[in-house]
C-alpha cells in the first residue's frame, strides 16, 4: 500500500514537471528542436551499430527488472517495519 503522504508529495512535482515540459514544448526553443528532429537525416546503421543498440537495450531491461525486484522487496518490507515499530 502506498503512503498517502508520499503520493501528496509527488502530485505537485509531477504537475510542475508537466507544466514546464509543456512551456518548453511551446517555446521557440521547443519548436526549433522539433523542427530539427523533423528534418534530421536518417542514419542507416551498420550491423555492428544495431547489435550494439540491441545489447544496450537488453542491458537496460535487465537493470529495470532488477530495480523492479528491489522495489517489490522494499514494498514487502515496509509493512513489516511499520508493524514492528507499532508493537514496540
Amino acid at each position: 500500500m502506498i503512503d498517502p503522504g508520499v503520493v501528496a508529495v509527488f502530485i505537485p512535482i509531477v504537475a510542475m514537471g508537466g507544466f514546464f515540459a509543456w512551456m518548453i514544448a511551446i517555446s521557440p526553443v521547443g519548436k526549433a528542436f522539433a523542427e530539427r528532429l523533423r528534418h534530421a537525416p536518417r542514419a542507416d546503421g551498420t550491423g555492428e551499430d544495431q547489435a550494439e543498440l540491441v545489447e544496450s537495450v537488453e542491458q537496460l531491461r535487465r537493470e529495470v527488472a532488477e530495480l523492479a525486484e528491489r522495489v517489490d522487496f522494499t514494498e514487502r518490507m515496509l509493512p513489516r517495519e511499520t508493524a514492528r515499530k507499532g508493537k514496540a
